[in-house]
């Protein structure tokens, strides 16, 4: 297969773009070097609004070096098995330039960065009690949660479907994903995930569920959209914040922030940007990069997670 065409010279920068249904308040541009080349990377949100998050897929097609999608997946993943959403496969179909959806990196560095990273600073797991919120959109995190020694419990029905059901064991999620999202994955994407305006309201429920979690982990927005007003030396591991995500996260006392994503310019972008970063860099189509590979670009590039404490507490 054709890779990705490398610049013509080092002077001009790479440009990666991440084009998200999330709301438009969570833009950013940013320009950075990595491994001595020049950088541009954008994140433009649509606002839920999916022929506008098309259009501006198609405007960016063939002009960047590499596209990331955000606020839906191209697909979801259980075990070995792989489900592709609809929406999205049909959002990129016919495009030319490399386009990912962060699948890359959950599968390769926020595994290394559960099992080896958070241990070296001095971040132990064994017998912690750790809510994953959706084991389908981070199954390589869920699988490093489990090997770990950790008490998991995932969180798919009630993030996903609203039910106010946790499950316990990676067999009963590849079950139930087997069983489900042969259907789940053809519907409206909106249905399953915060899109637009969803992304910045916050309705607290599953409240047990949090306050048995010592640790809760995966994407930001379904952590978000049903937290509560207490998070009291809770550790939060994610990536995609903002900000001002990271206020309101203070304003409910967690002990530890954890992103698996760099900070940039005082954001964490999500895995898309940074997959669509390696893309660019490693001259090669998405597909063709495996997750060890993904994992040596990553650590060739210098990406460190982001660690901050709000206040004294330790997973130690």
């Amino acid at each position: 297969m054709e890779g990705v065409k490398a610049p013509a010279t080092m002077d001009r920068p790479r440009h990666v773009v991440s084009i998200s249904l999330g709301s438009s308040a969570g833009d950013k541009r940013v320009e950075t070097e990595v491994l001595g080349q020049r950088f541009i990377i954008e994140r433009i949100g649509t606002n839920g609004d999916y022929r506008m998050f098309c259009r501006r897929l198609r405007e960016y097609d063939g002009t960047v070096d590499a596209i990331g999608i955000g606020g839906i997946n191209l697909v979801l993943m259980a075990g070995r098995r792989r489900y592709f959403i609809r929406d999205a496969v049909r959002a990129v179909a016919g495009m030319r330039t490399p386009v990912v959806d962060g699948s890359g990196i959950k599968q390769s560095w926020e595994r290394h960065v559960i099992l080896q990273v958070l241990p070296e600073h001095g971040l132990t797991l064994r017998s912690r009690r750790v809510l994953v919120v959706a084991a389908v959109d981070r199954f390589s995190m869920a699988e490093a949660f489990v090997e770990a020694g950790a008490d998991v419990v995932f969180g798919d029905l009630m993030f996903g479907l609203g039910i106010p059901v946790g499950l316990r064991g990676l067999t009963t999620i590849k079950v139930l994903a087997a069983i489900l999202l042969p259907v789940f994955t053809r519907l409206p994407f909106t249905w399953l995930y915060p899109t637009g305006a969803q992304q910045d309201r916050i309705t607290p429920r599953f409240g047990r569920a949090y306050r048995w979690a010592e640790v809760i982990a995966g994407d930001f927005h379904y952590i978000k959209r049903f937290m509560p007003d207490d998070l009291s030396g809770k550790t939060i591991l994610t990536n995609t914040v903002t900000a001002r995500d990271v206020d309101v996260l203070r304003q409910r006392r967690p002990a530890l922030l954890v992103t698996t994503t760099p900070e940039m310019d005082g954001r964490s972008f999500g895995t898309n940007v940074i997959e669509a970063i390696i893309v660019a860099l490693s001259g090669r189509r998405p597909e063709l990069l495996s997750p060890e590979e993904y994992l040596g670009w990553m650590q060739r590039a210098g990406f460190i997670p982001r660690i901050e404490r709000f206040e004294m507490g330790s997973l130690a």
